[in-house]
């Protein structure tokens, strides 16, 4: 079963994980015989935290906490308060978790947290547009390996700029293998055009999964 750590901080980017969040916490269009994934927030230290939306988490467990293990998937949302030297631990995470091929999912101003030391000069990624990642990671060498679009996704690593968060849970998604792939892409083209036709073949492939 996989275990989806949630990094969480101050000024965190509320709309950034809530696609991401919600269908991997209910299930609710999982396919037939896909294991529920364990959801867990985690933070630096126990105390709550406030997202930009004013909203107030508690964190579930520490960075400690976290088993650096194939089933394991981090989580970084962006904020602004990344350049706080007290996050530079989930990012020593998220290296050991990428390092043996644990997935990593970073959005806005977390690309630039990974940027920052090194985690991004040899991989396909995206962030937010070109010239962002140079004006906040004075050492960032991954220019040849930058893509301009909402999300990329390498493997175990998928990165996504702050309009990007669609794309990125479908990635996320895609990668946990917890949906149909023809009730993921109508999830997709529901959420991303609102056409009436995209909620029927997403009703659609539910019910077709369920007389499989």
């Amino acid at each position: 079963m996989f275990t989806i750590y949630v990094y969480i901080l101050d000024t965190l980017a509320d709309w950034e994980l809530g696609h991401v969040t919600s269908e991997l916490h209910s299930g609710r269009f999982f396919k037939k015989g896909a294991e529920h994934v364990s959801l867990k927030t985690v933070s630096y230290s126990n105390e709550p935290i406030t997202t930009m939306g004013g909203m107030t988490i508690v964190p579930d467990c520490l960075i400690d906490d976290i088993v650096v293990s194939e089933t394991s998937v981090l989580l970084l949302p962006g904020a602004n308060t990344w350049n706080d030297p007290k996050h530079g631990a989930i990012i020593e995470k998220a290296g050991e978790l990428l390092s043996i091929g644990a997935m990593v999912g970073a959005i806005c101003g977390a690309t630039a947290a990974l940027a920052n030391v090194g985690l991004l000069d040899t991989r396909p990624h995206t962030s937010n547009g070109p010239g962002f990642l140079e004006m906040f990671c004075p050492g960032y060498k991954g220019q040849s390996f930058y893509a301009d679009q909402p999300s990329v996704a390498d493997n175990n690593l998928i990165t996504a700029g702050s309009t990007g968060g669609l794309l990125w849970a479908k990635q996320i998604i895609e990668y946990l293998g917890v949906f149909e792939s023809n009730t993921l892409e109508a999830w997709y083209d529901y959420f991303s055009t609102g056409k009436p036709e995209h909620f029927f073949a997403l009703m659609q492939s539910l019910q077709s999964g369920k007389e499989n």
